[in-house]
């Protein structure tokens, strides 16, 4: 399995459920990576303000904010390698990042197959 890293911009915490307000992108994303982890993926994510070795001690990082300073943040490298920079991605974008199968179930699909109204039987599935 790959090794999703994730250097983040300097905030207080990475899920943002602190401070005054929640951030729902944060919340959302970090629900995402814990997902990914679930699924087999190695997640490291580094913040700048607690963590600025890693940024340091990472070439491409290094490189990135030289040039473009803290808007390339967050920046996310698949097996080393850039693969976002600025924002969040989905998780649908993290999935084909990293190799990982994203599965959806249909509408009108349930836990146990089709739905009634869709199946023409009055029948409940479950």
């Amino acid at each position: 399995m790959p090794v999703l890293q994730v250097f983040d911009p300097p905030m207080c915490c990475a899920t943002g459920v602190c401070g005054p307000s929640v951030d729902p992108e944060l919340a959302r994303f970090s629900g995402d990576l814990a997902w990914l982890k679930a699924q087999g993926v190695e997640v490291r994510r580094f913040n700048l303000a607690r963590d600025p070795a890693a940024f340091v001690d990472h070439t491409a990082v290094k490189q990135a904010l030289a040039e473009r300073g803290n808007d390339c943040l967050p920046l996310l490298l698949v097996d080393d390698r850039v693969a976002v920079e600025g924002s969040y991605p989905s998780r649908e974008t993290l999935a084909a990042l990293t190799g990982v199968v994203l599965r959806k179930l249909a509408l009108g699909a349930s836990c146990c197959g089709p739905s009634p109204a869709n199946s023409g039987s009055k029948k409940s599935c479950c």
